[in-house]
């Protein structure tokens, strides 16, 4: 978030946690991207702010309370206040159960169970999702947009319009099974607790074929994953890695030395291409 919308969604947190009997005197950022992660404390809850024009907080709350009930590897919201978001002064809040770090770093191997198990949770769950490919097509549509991705040279432009297309094309005509997707489960979005690895943030849901969700994965996740295809696994990284990359150039784009990431995942793409 701009710093100013930072410091009026702490303020909007620790008064609805207040509010619900959390004590917040203290609230401390976890994470800062266009939702607000934050811990309060003395209550010790985790709250997720975002803007209330640009959140699902209800379709996150539904959904990770399903998962739970099923049984999945996923983080808790907090037993103590009703599970909903609660608008106020534009923001949105959820307040999620808060998991001390586990002393010990989450292994590929006990990574690629539980997302095997989440998988499998969610298999079984009728939940409306967009598929993976909106993303293509938005990315597609930023790099049509020149005044929305400025930086771009006409030739990586190309490029990445062309590895967009092909790579989407050639996954489809694979035909894999799709389900319903964590859509994002990257190491930031994965809790090393007590209890084990617990994937949170549902805001990316989306539906496809597992290898897309294991595309943002550690690349040495996908060698314990139960039954993965290969080929579709590396196609579905160098498309995500595609998308990622029209992100970094979108004039927009707050993530921390974005350009600078756009720049080295562009120089991937241009090898994998054999454009070097």
């Amino acid at each position: 978030m701009h710093a100013s919308e930072g410091v009026r969604a702490v303020a909007v947190a620790r008064s609805v946690a207040a509010s619900l009997g959390l004590p917040a005197d203290e609230a401390a950022v976890l994470h800062d991207s266009n939702k607000l992660t934050l811990r309060l404390l003395p209550a010790d809850t985790l709250a997720r702010v975002a803007p209330a024009d640009d959140q699902v907080a209800e379709f996150e709350v539904g959904l990770a309370r399903r998962l739970t009930e099923a049984g999945c590897p996923v983080g808790a919201l907090d037993p103590r206040v009703e599970p909903r978001g609660y608008q106020r002064d534009g923001f949105v809040v959820t307040l999620w159960r808060y998991y001390a770090p586990a002393a010990d770093e989450v292994t590929p191997a006990t990574f690629a169970a539980a997302l095997a198990r989440l998988h499998a949770g969610m298999r079984a769950l009728d939940v409306p999702a967009p598929r993976y490919t909106e993303r293509v097509e938005r990315a597609l549509r930023f790099l049509a947009d020149h005044a929305r991705t400025p930086g771009l040279a006409p030739a990586d432009r190309a490029l990445l319009q062309e590895t967009l297309r092909s790579t989407a094309e050639w996954i489809a005509a694979r035909g894999a099974p799709e389900q319903l997707l964590h859509g994002e489960p990257h190491p930031g979005n994965v809790l090393a607790t007590a209890q084990g690895p617990l994937f949170i943030d549902w805001e990316t849901c989306c539906r496809g074929p597992a290898e897309f969700d294991l595309a943002h994965a550690p690349e040495e996740v996908g060698a314990h994953y139960p039954g993965v295809d290969a080929e579709l696994l590396r196609r579905c990284r160098l498309l995500v890695l595609a998308v990622i990359t029209v992100w970094r150039w979108d004039r927009e784009d707050l993530f921390p030395d974005g350009r600078r990431m756009g720049e080295e995942w562009l120089a991937r793409i241009r090898a994998a291409a054999g454009r070097e």
